[in-house]
């Protein structure tokens, strides 16, 4: 579903690049989770996939649309739920779905499915009428996540998901991407959270400083231990 292939991104206000020479797949039925301190540049890699940011070297494709050469039809296969909740304030719940399913050629039937099923399971069917502005962090949060599912995407990227939404939403979500990752699609996501990532991947990208140090996968090693894994990546001392 996803390739990225020797991926190198600098800003130019840097002398240090933010991504360099990345590689890796994310394949259909798979979850893949990356990990890093801040700044390890996991947004950076994340930007550069969905074609908000322009990149020196490399190729990334999804679906095998490259995201530079075929960039609509690439697009068009992602969902993206940014780390910031970025959506339309003035919108209401309902229209925002509505607006993001039309941009992406979503079927009637699938706009539908997201302001009725979707919402009710994220909780949020009571609140689609109300304007966005008035929603809390929390709600913008679900939303966001419900624009990126409306029209089904075969990849499906999240950067840092959990943040505002309630422990029980959480776990909710967790299950979610594993059962959307069983329907044949790909996942892709972000997050500080280890005990989510361990929770939710098949896989783990372990980034420090633009590379990936290091690959995990946890379907062969179950009882892996992230938190140590990622102290001893980052040179941080546990004692």
């Amino acid at each position: 579903m996803l390739k990225v292939k020797n991926l190198s991104k600098k800003y130019p206000a840097n002398e240090k690049y933010s991504a360099q020479d990345v590689t890796f797949s994310v394949s259909a039925g798979e979850v893949v989770g990356l990990v890093g301190s801040n700044g390890a540049g996991k947004s950076t890699i994340i930007k550069c996939i969905i074609g908000i940011l322009p990149f020196e070297k490399g190729n990334i494709s999804v679906c095998d649309f490259d995201i530079v050469k075929d960039a609509e039809k690439a697009k068009k296969l992602i969902g993206y739920v940014p780390d910031d909740h970025s959506v339309y304030e003035k919108l209401t719940g309902r229209e925002y779905i509505n607006y993001m399913g039309s941009l992406y050629g979503a079927t009637k039937e699938q706009k539908l499915y997201a302001t009725s099923e979707l919402a009710k399971m994220f909780g949020i069917d009571y609140a689609l009428d109300m304007q966005i502005a008035h929603y809390s962090h929390g709600m913008k949060q679900k939303i966001c996540i419900l624009g990126a599912l409306v029209h089904k995407p075969a990849l499906w990227i999240l950067d840092e998901p959990m943040v505002g939404l309630d422990p029980q939403t959480m776990m909710l979500l967790v299950k979610f991407i594993k059962n959307y990752a069983d329907e044949n699609h790909a996942v892709l996501f972000s997050s500080h959270s280890l005990d989510t990532v361990k929770k939710a991947c098949d896989k783990v990208l372990f980034i420090k400083q633009g590379k990936i140090e290091s690959t995990v996968d946890l379907n062969k090693q179950k009882d892996f231990d992230l938190e140590k894994h990622f102290m001893k990546v980052n040179e941080v001392d546990d004692d």
